[in-house]
């Protein structure tokens, strides 16, 4: 089996390196066996059997001896041989022309694609920019749909300007009743600012009657106490007598 891929192998290689040929040598090769009719390695070139019957025909005019008939004969083979190397040399030429026109037919064909390439990527930028802008529309219409929605949700106009009125009505309620709670506030303070000034003046006079008291009851003592002693000492006296 290796060596079996080894001979397949080394015949790829070698055909390869018979055929090995670039593309310039590939064109000169066509081109030589398109010029020289010459097809196949087998047999001798049209062009060159062409030379042949037409160096026939002119050495055999060049000689001096009567030989029309082979003159004739050598011009007439000469003759068909060229018609024979012309049809050939025509029809390519036919196949040449048939080619060119089909080349330019292609190279028409190619710049009409490639305008209508160009042109369908501007229409496909075009349908982007729509669709990028349709998008945009549809997401504007879908926030209006859901606003509507939303609007429609609430109460009506109407109803909604009488709560709002009897709103208003509550709020000056509950201002005037901040205002005259403010004002009793106020006067309240004030009430209690002299409840605390009366009661300061109320302590203040009781301590000064419990001074005035303790003073009082501090003199009657003493005098209660120089009384005693007076007494005493008159007793004193007359037990001495």
């Amino acid at each position: 089996m290796l060596v079996k891929g080894r001979k397949v192998g080394g015949r790829a290689e070698a055909m390869a390196a018979h055929y090995a040929f670039g593309p310039h040598e590939d064109d000169i090769i066509i081109k030589h066996r398109l010029l020289t009719r010459t097809t196949t390695t087998r047999g001798e070139p049209p062009l060159k059997k062409l030379q042949k019957k037409f160096t026939s025909f002119a050495l055999e005019v060049e000689k001096d001896a009567d030989n029309y008939s082979d003159c004739e004969r050598l011009a007439k083979a000469f003759l068909q041989e060229f018609t024979t190397f012309e049809l050939p040399l025509l029809k390519s030429k036919a196949v040449i022309d048939a080619n060119l026109r089909e080349k330019e037919n292609f190279g028409e064909l190619i710049g009409e694609i490639n305008r209508q390439i160009s042109q369908a990527q501007t229409d496909i930028e075009d349908l982007k920019k729509q669709l990028e802008e349709s998008k945009i529309e549809r997401q504007h219409k879908e926030e209006c749909e859901a606003i509507a929605s939303l609007i429609a949700t609430q109460p009506p106009r109407s109803e909604t300007q009488k709560i709002i009125t009897e709103l208003e009505k509550e709020i000056t309620m509950l201002e005037a009743e901040n205002t005259g709670a403010s004002r009793m506030l106020e006067l309240r303070k004030k009430q209690f600012a002299l409840l605390l000034h009366v009661v300061d003046e109320l302590q203040n006079t009781i301590e000064e009657e419990q001074r005035s008291l303790v003073e009082e009851m501090r003199v009657a003592m003493d005098e209660h106490k120089h009384g005693l002693e007076d007494a005493n000492g008159i007793s004193e006296a007359m037990v001495v007598d």
